[in-house]
């Protein structure tokens, strides 16, 4: 089998899908993003592709350590982003010649259903409470809520008693058999995060997700030691590389690689085996479309140390796949089961794929402190 063509379809709402096609029929599919960044990305894809025409789409590790290692430079979310996407399409190529799930190729079924928090934000406590309980409803046993911005219009005391009061009323709408994960987006810095987080402790938040930027581990480990709770990061960095310095600072409890950023499916499985040499359990990031979920899920049925997946839930649950895929994922009493058909498990509708084309010119929103600069025009 020989691979014969590469292609990115940038798909609204933002997503970036990679297609590699056989000469024998096969394709599969993957998922490669960077939010904002989705033109960008699909040069990267493409300049891959002159090397991958006419190669065996079943060298998935050669392949990926010839885009990875050979061409000098290594690593940024950029080039990882683009070789993730190519390699979930190889896995799926993989998996449906040999006529079987990619998990099944990792070393079998560990679980055979994958736990999944909803994402609850709102512009206020009233509407995150409410999408909270609708949630719950749905059988959900996690959501997670988002760290409001810091901005200087109002004191640090008021700011940081805002945060925890938030969460205390979160926390009592759903009574304490509902996790809650709160996310900091690294919207602060560590000194604020420490108060922040302090006291939010008799409310036991699942994790708090990215407490300050993870450019810096040792910041992190400095949050880690003023801390009982569990701290999560990782959307941000990429291959097992990127994480080293984390684990061996002991400064996270949970990893969360993107399966569509760290460099695919079987570079965040060896993180995640990485990680569990550690004690640390892995809750990847996936706030993007269905085959990120198909490629999540593959991942979490064979992984021990996975603890929950992401599920952002966007409008007509387009991220599980309705609309997408011809067969969507269910959710059911806050779980997926895992699929039992070949590679990812899924079939990508490229009709619709085509209808909801567009050009990839979704940018990322920008956020500003209020004494920022905006220059407009002088």
């Amino acid at each position: 089998m020989k691979i014969t063509n590469v292609e990115v379809f940038h798909v609204k709402p933002r997503w970036t899908f990679v297609k590699v096609s056989t000469d024998e029929g096969i394709t599969g599919w993957g998922e490669a993003m960077v939010e904002g960044r989705a033109r960008t990305v699909e040069t990267a894809v493409m300049e891959h592709a002159p090397f991958l025409i006419g190669q065996d789409p079943s060298r998935i590790e050669y392949l990926w350590q010839s885009m990875y290692r050979n061409t000098f430079y290594r690593g940024g979310i950029v080039l990882v982003s683009a070789i993730s996407g190519i390699e979930q399409a190889l896995w799926d190529i993989k998996g449906k010649a040999l006529g079987a799930p990619i998990y099944e190729l990792m070393g079998g079924v560990y679980r055979s259903k994958i736990r999944i928090y909803g994402h609850c934000w709102g512009a206020t406590t009233e509407k995150i409470i409410t999408r909270a309980l609708e949630r719950q409803e749905k059988g959900f046993t996690a959501i997670k809520i988002l760290l409001e911005p810091y901005t200087a219009n109002r004191g640090v005391k008021r700011y940081i008693e805002d945060q925890i009061t938030r969460f205390a009323q979160i926390r009592e709408a759903v009574g304490d058999e509902m996790d809650i994960a709160i996310d900091f987006h690294g919207r602060v810095n560590p000194d604020l995060a420490i108060q922040i987080i302090d006291g939010l402790t008799p409310y036991r938040p699942l994790f708090i997700e990215e407490a300050c930027l993870p450019e810096n581990s040792e910041a992190m480990g400095l949050i880690a030691q003023k801390t009982l709770l569990p701290l999560a990061t990782g959307e941000r960095l990429v291959t097992r590389f990127g994480i080293k310095n984390l684990l061996e600072s002991h400064a996270v409890s949970v990893i969360q690689p993107d399966l569509c950023h760290a460099g695919g499916i079987a570079e965040v499985r060896r993180m995640a085996a990485m990680a569990e040499t550690y004690y640390v359990k892995i809750a990847p990031h996936n706030p993007l479309g269905p085959i990120s979920l198909a490629a999540n899920i593959q991942l979490a049925a064979c992984t021990p140390n996975f603890l929950i997946c992401e599920h952002f839930g966007m409008k007509e649950e387009w991220d599980i796949g309705s609309g997408y895929l011809k067969t969507p994922f269910v959710i059911e009493d806050g779980y997926i089961t895992i699929p039992t058909a070949a590679g990812l498990g899924i079939e990508v509708d490229e009709e619709v794929i085509a209808e909801r084309a567009y050009p990839g010119d979704w940018d990322s929103p920008r956020h500003y402190a209020d004494d920022d600069l905006t220059i407009v025009d002088w």
